[in-house]
């Protein structure tokens, strides 16, 4: 009778498993599909001026190919690049200098704003000065880009153009990441598709949707959006500050859009796990707002969608009970199935695809190592610095 419920409770929770993955597969925004790219457009008569804001800490070992790319940028208009040394101990300013002067192209401007003070992270502070010195240039867009990405010629031109020809406050591009390592190939992929899974692209884009969300590699933000939803300020706290970003403008009536890029990369290594695993885990417990009641319900979650797939299959196999086996792997070939686009976008062996409960399952264990150092007081830390505070709300202005 025992062995009877248990493979009945087997049975069950494949189906809850496979009834999980038509939902998402069905009404989660198509999430899984990576045809967002950048809107239709065309070209302004004039063309807008834009402040290029980029935050660097101890960056010297991908600046020499990220900052070049920006000041080469090949727009109509007038730009200008201010890039804030935030306390690097690695040359990152000196470097920053030697190479306008090595390329030339778009002015640069370099400065330091000191440590942050209590109630800021770092990159914040360094994006609040950097944006405080491109306002004293009057432009109407900012670019807010990491010292680790690098941009075609025409990136500033065509996220400008997007902007003015679709009425955004905000033209985001989830950038695409270096897949080079093997765990790279892994874990990098699979990042990308969580995030779509969460803020899937095509409800960001839509008017009088909740859904915002934006890549912090790169933001064009229009500056009266910026100063209407009081950023950085209103979001001085966040760690995962291009979500915070995205939600402070969109509540305050803009319009955002968030897409894959397709000319814009991050050119910064993870050639370890342990690299993989620092870069996922510093955040991901404040992403659940440092709730244990949403960890739990998260690695549930993970655990019903991704991880009872495999296990209902091989149990189904080992008992000989078809029900398992069919409702298992019905749950394994749509969850493979979904994963074969973002796998297409990276260039990346399909058969990468069936191992996605594994990827998963490197998600969980991270997902949990970020609430165990968040609670041994280590919180989200980064280059140096930690930070405990949960994100702040936006609008606190405690």
């Amino acid at each position: 009778m025992g062995q009877t419920a248990r493979v009945s409770a087997i049975v069950w929770t494949a189906a809850g498993s496979l009834a999980a993955w038509l939902w998402l597969l069905l009404c989660q925004g198509f999430f899984w599909r990576t045809d967002v790219r950048l809107p239709p457009r065309t070209e302004p008569e004039d063309w807008p001026s834009v402040g290029v804001v980029v935050p660097a800490r101890d960056e010297a070992e991908v600046l020499q190919e990220s900052l070049p790319s920006l000041l080469r940028q090949e727009y109509p208009g007038r730009a200008e690049v201010f890039l804030v040394d935030d306390g690097s101990s690695d040359g990152t300013g000196e470097l920053a200098h030697e190479l306008a002067r090595r390329h030339g192209g778009l002015p640069l401007t370099v400065a330091s704003p000191g440590e942050p003070p209590a109630g800021w992270t770092g990159k914040l502070w360094a994006v609040r000065h950097g944006i405080g010195l491109a306002r004293t240039r009057a432009p109407e867009y900012l670019l807010l880009t990491d010292a680790d990405i690098a941009h075609a010629p025409d990136s500033l031109r065509q996220l400008v153009a997007a902007a003015r020809t679709g009425g955004f406050d905000v033209v985001s591009q989830m950038a695409r990441l270096r897949v080079a390592s093997r765990w790279e190939r892994l874990v990098v992929p699979a990042f990308v598709y969580f995030f779509a899974q969460l803020y899937p692209f095509r409800r960001i884009g839509r008017r009088g949707a909740r859904t915002a969300a934006a890549a912090g590699g790169c933001v064009l933000l229009r500056t009266e959006a910026a100063e209407r939803a009081r950023i950085p300020d209103a979001i001085r706290h966040a760690v995962i500050d291009d979500v915070a970003l995205a939600r402070a403008v969109k509540g305050g009536g803009g319009h955002i859009w968030l897409g894959l890029a397709e000319r814009v990369d991050s050119v910064r290594p993870y050639p370890r796990l342990h690299d993989l695993w620092r870069m996922v885990s510093r955040s991901a417990y404040a992403q659940l707002r440092h709730n244990p009641l949403l960890l739990a319900g998260t690695v549930a979650g993970l655990a019903l969608v991704y991880l009872v797939p495999p296990v209902a299959l091989v149990a189904g196999l080992a008992t000989g009970r078809t029900g398992a086996v069919v409702l298992g792997g019905l749950a394994w070939l749509v969850m493979t199935g979904t994963y074969v686009p973002m796998l297409r976008y990276y260039g990346q062996p399909l058969w990468l695809a069936p191992l996605l409960p594994f990827t998963a399952f490197l998600y969980l264990l991270m997902t949990v190592d970020s609430a165990v150092q968040h609670y041994r007081g280590r919180g989200a830390a980064w280059k140096g610095r930690t930070y405990t505070r949960p994100d702040a709300v936006v609008g606190d202005e405690t």
